[in-house]
């Protein structure tokens, strides 16, 4: 390592034992039973639940009064660990939160916050085991008509990795104001018979509240967005006071994407929210058939926000000699990612569809 990079390196608290008090291995979170489980000996324990209702789910934090609001640059940082188990010295990315040591594979779980960093208060933990995950692959690869038969029969996922990846979720009261021009089409006969369509203009203005629930914004930037959005939703409202207890056995990293930058992101999804949401509204209430020239101004209120860590598997697999990346929701079983595409198969699907409008125009022509 460099001097810069020798300075960088911090010493990192541990923040759970994950040793089995029967047969010293490390234990793990079980999807299955939601219990903390050790794979080698079928010791079992369970999760301690707080006796106070509102520590038992992550609670929604004031936007205003936190500190530590922006992005964290996991690519200088950088963290030690000495291994319980083992006491060798591994150097991390500073954004992982929990991993297993190299030398002895023993679940390590770090502090979840490091200096000038927010930590998570709430997890929603895996209830899909690495198993269903696979069955899940199974049935969406098997649904997509363009993969070739191949590659269905073929595909095969290499091991699951489990991992909590941070996501925001932002809670908001909207109060927007808005003026536009709504049109009502009515047709038009001329002299000789023929019909045309023509749009009369009005213009409206008016007010619209909404209160944004838990608007969700991923906070990691290691990881391909289109694929992420393809597995939502996650139930968020089953989720869990954070404890380390939770991410054992699991990769799960820190946020790289800040508090701040998340909520722009956030207001702007927001945004266009809302303009979907008037253009709804004065087409309800004009009986308009379009609206155009939709201007308004949005004030946020009562702004809050959870960071919470959300469970994903990440797997691949080889079909002729590239390899295909994909996730299944730990929640949910809901996959996404990517899988060939047959050539042949566009070319018959496009075919169909044009064979289909040609009789689609001949019938109305013979009529």
């Amino acid at each position: 390592m460099t001097t810069q990079e020798v300075e960088n390196v911090k010493e990192a608290k541990l923040e759970f034992d994950a040793e089995c008090p029967s047969c010293s291995a490390s234990i793990e979170f079980n999807p299955a039973t939601g219990k903390l489980t050790c794979p080698y000996c079928g010791f079992e324990t369970e999760i301690a639940t707080p006796e106070k209702e509102e520590e038992k789910v992550a609670q929604e934090m004031d936007f205003a009064l936190a500190e530590e609001r922006g992005n964290f640059n996991w690519g200088v940082e950088k963290k030690t660990i000495i291994c319980k188990a083992c006491a060798a010295e591994t150097i991390y990315d500073a954004l992982q939160v929990a991993d297993s040591c190299p030398y002895c594979g023993s679940n390590q779980v770090m502090e979840a916050s490091a200096e000038n960093t927010l930590a998570p208060n709430g997890v929603c933990a895996f209830e899909v085991t690495d198993k269903q995950a696979g069955e899940h692959f199974q049935k969406w690869i098997k649904g997509r008509w363009f993969t070739p038969k191949a590659a269905k029969i073929s595909a095969k996922p290499d091991s699951f990795k489990g991992v909590y990846l941070p996501y925001w979720t932002f809670d908001t009261k909207t109060s927007s104001r808005y003026s536009a021009s709504y049109g009502k089409h009515r047709t038009v006969t001329d002299k000789d018979g023929n019909t045309r369509t023509e749009t009369d203009w009005y213009s409206t203005s008016g007010f619209y509240q909404e209160f944004i629930d838990d608007h969700l914004i991923s906070a990691t930037t290691r990881y391909d967005r289109d694929m992420m959005r393809k597995i939502e939703p996650f139930n968020l409202l089953n989720n869990k006071s954070y404890k380390p207890e939770y991410v054992t056995g699991f990769l799960s990293e820190r946020y790289s994407i800040g508090l701040q930058d998340g909520w722009h992101q956030a207001k702007s999804e927001i945004q266009d929210h809302l303009h979907a949401q008037i253009t709804t509204k004065i087409r309800r209430e004009k009986h308009a058939d379009v609206v155009s020239n939709l201007r308004f101004s949005t004030t946020h209120d009562d702004i809050t926000y959870k960071y919470l860590m959300l469970p994903i598997w990440l797997s691949s697999f080889r079909y002729k000699e590239k390899i295909y990346r994909f996730m299944v929701n730990g929640q949910t079983g809901r996959v996404g990612g990517d899988a060939p595409i047959s050539p042949l198969r566009v070319t018959i699907a496009v075919l169909l569809s044009l064979i289909v409008i040609a009789c689609i125009w001949y019938f109305f022509m013979s009529e």
